[in-house]
């Protein structure tokens, strides 16, 4: 299994390191990106403000590799790498998928949609193997050039996991990337 995906993405970088251009509206991208879920906190209440108690807490940490191929202005697709850690739960996740990107606002800067769906890959008894779905919304900004960027927004995920995969986790996070064209 895993030396025929470890082909299939020698295969996918051949052909896209061969169709690479000049061209800043196409061609391969690398993108690093940071992530995090947020939840409300049950014990909080006004009257507790001196508790050190918020009403928000951090849930989960994300962290990504992506390696993707920008085909024109507006559509992108990505293999994703990523590690995902649950603080409530105490449960790890290490999904590999497939994204695609697609730009809705065009102009210097834009506000984009995406959708991925992969597998949570078996790393031994401290991970979880499964699949997962995400959908995303949001804003690019270029840097000077119009060539590397940040990106901001939020995801929601869906992990199916466990015996039979009966086991669900669903997660909106905020997200931050940086993209190298």
């Amino acid at each position: 299994m895993i030396k025929t995906f470890a082909s299939i993405c020698f295969l996918l970088l051949t052909v896209l390191l061969s169709a690479q251009e000049d061209d800043k509206t196409k061609g391969i991208f690398y993108k690093a990106s940071f992530a995090a879920t947020l939840t409300t906190n049950a014990d909080y209440t006004i009257s507790n403000t001196n508790d050190d108690e918020t009403f928000i807490n951090l849930n989960g940490l994300f962290i990504n590799n992506t390696l993707g191929y920008q085909f024109d202005e507006r559509s992108s697709i990505g293999l994703n790498i990523e590690y995902d850690h649950f603080l409530d739960q105490e449960l790890n996740f290490f999904p590999v998928y497939l994204n695609f990107t697609y730009n809705i606002v065009d102009f210097d800067d834009v506000l984009f949609v995406r959708g991925g769906y992969g597998t949570l890959v078996d790393l031994g008894e401290s991970f979880e193997n499964g699949t997962l779905y995400t959908v995303g919304l949001g804003y690019r900004i270029f840097d000077d050039d119009f060539r590397n960027s940040w990106l901001v927004g939020f995801d929601f995920s869906r992990r199916r996991f466990g015996n039979q995969q009966n086991d669900k986790l669903s997660s909106v996070a905020i997200f931050l990337e940086f993209m190298l064209f």
